[in-house]
């Protein structure tokens, strides 16, 4: 019997212990679950499972192989800068109009908009139609303007009809 006691309450003791190193910490455990909610988060939200492209590999894919840049922002967003090689379809007509934009399915489709954060549904959508090589460009715009990439502005489209 004397064990069994002894067993309780060392076990008590060790709860004890646990329980004031929970309430001592608690930032700590709060800390690892918002970390494990952000590793989630994009997933949860539809991010593109995986088909992510650095702006450098997707430009390597554009050059080599042809690849057609699709811009998914709405026309507004479109008009005032854009990549000169990309074609606009908002991201509400991609599954409407993309069949009529690239016939080619076995050409890599590059996803580009804002930051990034639209593009994964796009490339579900691509999947979905049989788009196998359909990738989101990491960053979106942001990315490409920071990169110092070329593209066109609304004023240099000013200019052109002017």
């Amino acid at each position: 019997m004397l064990i069994l006691e002894y067993w309780i309450q060392s076990a008590l003791k060790q709860e004890r212990i646990i329980v004031d190193f929970l309430i001592t910490n608690w930032y700590l455990f709060l800390m690892a679950a918002l970390s494990g909610a952000f590793l989630f988060f994009p997933k949860l939200m539809g991010d593109n499972s995986g088909n992510g492209m650095e702006l450098g590999e997707a430009i390597l894919k554009m050059n080599r192989e042809k690849g057609v840049l699709i811009d998914v922002r709405e026309p507004d967003e479109y008009a005032k800068v854009y990549v000169a090689q990309s074609k606009n379809i908002p991201m509400g007509q991609i599954a409407e109009k993309l069949p009529g934009s690239v016939k080619n399915k076995a050409l890599p489709v590059l996803f580009i908009c804002a930051s990034g954060a639209r593009t994964g549904k796009a490339v579900k959508i691509a999947k979905q139609l049989g788009y196998e090589n359909a990738y989101s460009v990491a960053g979106g715009m942001r990315s490409w303007v920071e990169a110092n990439m070329p593209v066109v502005t609304a004023a240099q489209n000013e200019k052109k009809q002017g």
